[in-house]
């Protein structure tokens, strides 16, 4: 008798707040519908309503993936600067009676196999055990990054300093060597909650199965084969990415931004350079004159998706959105002297049509990690200007470690100015080391395709770890 989808075992996904964090999970979801036979049901911890972006990811969903959200928290108590790690870790953390409820009922009827949660919800793993449901981790970003996550305990022993004085570059196993003013935001002040959130949550890492992360063996083959040689007690690491979002053209037709989409097709094949940062980023007033002056100079076709400047580095973290006219922070002029040169949207615009079209030669990105795989996927070279969370080390990953990327260098007042980002646009698109740059890139987005077939790493690491969840249920 063939299997219903109410028979299926079901596997519990609890992804932090956040956009950057749903989307490559609910990539994850429809692999283990499709492939693996699963049903899955996502538990969303809350401090209010789902955001409309959020709502939209989840309806494009099959039938079979399911979602709950568990009532939401209250944060009165909380100062008004708390730092976002602070806020999305006490999401989970008083969240989890709600969750137990959740559980109650859930196994009630199902049989439910694992609780995969993603970076910040370690948590939950308690009521995984009280149920006696297989604890995971979704790591969405790099296999460095999970690395420093996996040391960070340790590192926090060694060194009593801020980890920016420590003496030499960090060299995590396998990886490029950093400085520790590059590592993640919330590990740059140890006095405040935020490190000391992320501190909990790394102790808590290794008390996982296993840990499945967004990247792939030809893009850190050195990273991965180190979890390989580490102590027994770090758990199996699957690298089963790129885990990104489709598109076609067809599906971003008459949505606001797409229009864009035509004014491509008039390009000349690789000029474009699209300037995008990400659904969370946004630059300082005075940044984001000196971006516009900079792409103008620089004399290289342009596709700008710009939000209006705040002081605040992730103010739009959760909502996506600008509340003002990004055109009216524009520079006088502006408009009219590059309206043969690029584009400008407010906003938003179709990433993953923009990098695929046949004119884009470049992207200037924030580098968080979604787009980063987009950018490798198409096999788009990059300009990094890295904004927030771990976005440092991704940078360092792709301008030292993979040389897919260049980097332009702030000036003493830690502004990059127009001169440096032209000449950054102008290197990519003419110079020889964008030359080579795009070489490189090329050979990573066919290693990108291959993990993905039938046969390849990053498949089989996925099918390891159904087969499991499978056997755990069939006991």
């Amino acid at each position: 008798m063939a299997e219903t989808q109410e028979d299926r075992p079901v596997i519990t996904l609890l992804p932090s707040p956040g956009m950057g964090h749903l989307i490559p999970l609910a990539e994850f979801a429809k692999k283990l519908v499709q492939y693996h036979n699963f049903s899955v049901t996502f538990i969303f911890p809350t401090d209010g309503p789902l955001s409309s972006a959020q709502k939209t990811v989840l309806e494009s969903l099959p039938t079979s993936i399911n979602f709950m959200t568990l009532p939401p928290v209250n944060f009165d108590d909380l100062p008004k600067d708390v730092k976002i790690e602070t806020r999305i870790s006490l999401t989970v953390t008083r969240s989890i009676p709600s969750l137990r409820e959740a559980f109650k009922v859930l196994t009630a009827t199902h049989r439910v196999s694992a609780l995969v949660i993603d970076l910040f919800g370690t948590d939950a793993f308690d009521v995984a055990k009280e149920f006696n449901v297989s604890p995971y981790i979704f790591y969405p970003t790099t296999a460095m990054c999970l690395s420093l996550f996996l040391h960070l305990p340790k590192l926090d022993e060694m060194y009593s300093c801020e980890y920016r004085d420590m003496p030499e570059l960090l060299e995590l196993p396998g990886c490029v060597p950093i400085h520790g003013g590059e590592l993640l935001d919330p590990s740059q002040d140890k006095k405040n909650d935020a490190y000391k959130w992320l501190l909990h949550n790394c102790r808590r890492y290794r008390e996982a199965e296993g840990i499945l992360i967004n990247s792939f063996v030809g893009l850190e083959s050195g990273a991965i084969k180190g979890f390989k040689g580490a102590d027994s007690t770090v758990p199996p690491v699957y690298p089963i990415g790129p885990l990104i979002q489709n598109g076609t053209r067809e599906s971003a037709e008459g949505v606001v931004g797409s229009e864009c989409l035509k004014w491509l097709d008039d390009q000349p094949s690789g000029s474009v350079i699209f300037v995008s940062f990400g659904s969370g980023g946004v630059l300082s007033p005075e940044q984001q004159i000196e971006l516009a002056f900079g792409l103008e100079l620089s004399e290289q076709k342009f596709l700008w998706v710009t939000r209006s400047p705040t002081r605040v580095a992730n103010a739009t973290y959760f909502t996506a959105k600008s509340i003002d006219d990004p055109m009216a922070f524009l520079p006088d002029g502006f408009l009219e002297r590059t309206k043969g040169q690029g584009l400008v949207l407010p906003s938003w615009a179709p990433q993953i049509q923009v990098l695929s079209h046949d004119s884009t030669g470049g992207f200037l990105s924030h580098c968080g990690w979604n787009s980063t795989l987009e950018s490798v996927v198409q096999g788009v070279p990059m300009i990094t200007w890295p904004l927030f969370a771990e976005q440092k080390m991704n940078a360092k990953i792709l301008v030292d470690g993979l040389k897919v990327a260049l980097r332009p260098k702030p000036a003493e007042d830690a502004l990059i100015g127009r001169v440096e980002i032209a000449r950054m646009m102008k290197g990519l698109i003419e110079g020889e080391e964008g030359k080579m740059i795009r070489n490189r890139m090329r050979v990573l987005k066919e290693a990108a395709s291959m993990v993905l077939s039938e046969d390849g790493s990053s498949t089989k690491s996925l099918s390891e770890v159904a087969n499991k969840w499978k056997a755990k249920v069939s006991t």
